[in-house]
């Protein structure tokens, strides 16, 4: 079972834990084994949207498969936030220690700060916090405009919209980049690994788009399909086109073939169109 804690601190950003739960929610609704668990220092956390949301005090058991999720919150004004507990900054430490991956989102970079998981390592925040962060962690590299950088299990991302890249990328990384373009065609997201990361799968380097027979085609791809297999022949056969093979060339080539077939389809009964 993999388990998903998110710690959550007085004036957090809705957004910030939301677009993180929606993915890993949508990732157990797939049928992955993943459990999410929400935990704080007190039963009710009242959001910087006004919004109160209830959570657990106690931890779950967790071991180095499991991540611990840090939400931001409001870091200036009226209603700031990011109060936590020393026992739950060391819980990050212990989990961290153990193997595990911590994680971060807006100015929950501050909590691993304070936990001293930011000692040594590149990290990024909101632009907003961005020199704050840098001033309070001198041992930190804080890497401007990226939406995440992961180092040595400290994931941490820029804010907001962009918690759902970085719980996009870590559904990738535990479970394969097929369950993370599943699980942000539901969300109606682009699967975008454009973090700190290079794009090394082609199933999400071409999955920047909306229209559902493309992405039903990837889908039968890396279903059934390995790298190594050759629709170039039977493909030529019925289109007179020749697919390249090999890689992202192999995945673009098949799916204009679905799409030339498509074309062809609606040529053939035109009343379909019309309905």
């Amino acid at each position: 079972m993999y388990r998903v804690v998110f710690l959550l601190a007085p004036g957090l950003h809705l957004l910030d834990l939301a677009g993180p739960a929606q993915v890993f929610s949508e990732l157990a609704e797939l049928g992955h084994a993943c459990a999410v668990h929400y935990v704080a220092d007190q039963r009710e956390i009242k959001t910087a949207q006004g919004l109160a949301v209830r959570a657990d005090t106690d931890w779950p058991e967790l071991d180095a498969d499991d991540l611990v999720f840090v939400p931001g919150w409001r870091s200036s004004g009226p209603g700031a936030g990011g109060r936590l507990s020393a026992e739950s900054l060391r819980r990050l430490r212990e989990h961290h220690a153990g193997g595990g991956t911590v994680a971060s989102v807006c100015s929950g970079a501050d909590a691993l700060g304070r936990a001293g998981l930011l000692d040594g390592r590149r990290c990024t925040t909101h632009h907003d916090v961005q020199d704050e962060l840098a001033l309070r962690y001198p041992r930190a590299t804080v890497i401007r405009d990226v939406l995440y950088v992961v180092d040595r299990r400290v994931v941490t991302s820029a804010g907001i919209a962009s918690g759902i890249d970085l719980a996009l990328h870590l559904v990738s990384v535990a479970h394969g980049p097929a369950a993370a373009a599943r699980v942000a065609r539901e969300m109606v997201v682009y699967a975008r690994r454009n973090g700190d990361e290079r794009q090394t799968s082609a199933m999400l380097r071409h999955r920047g788009h909306v229209n559902d027979a493309v992405h039903r085609a990837q889908d039968l791809i890396d279903a059934r399909f390995g790298p190594r297999k050759r629709f170039s022949q039977g493909c030529k056969r019925r289109t007179r086109r020749v697919v390249p093979l090999g890689g992202p060339w192999m995945c673009i080539g098949f799916i204009r073939c679905v799409l030339i077939r498509w074309r062809k389809f609606e040529t053939s009964y035109p009343s379909r169109r019309r309905r």
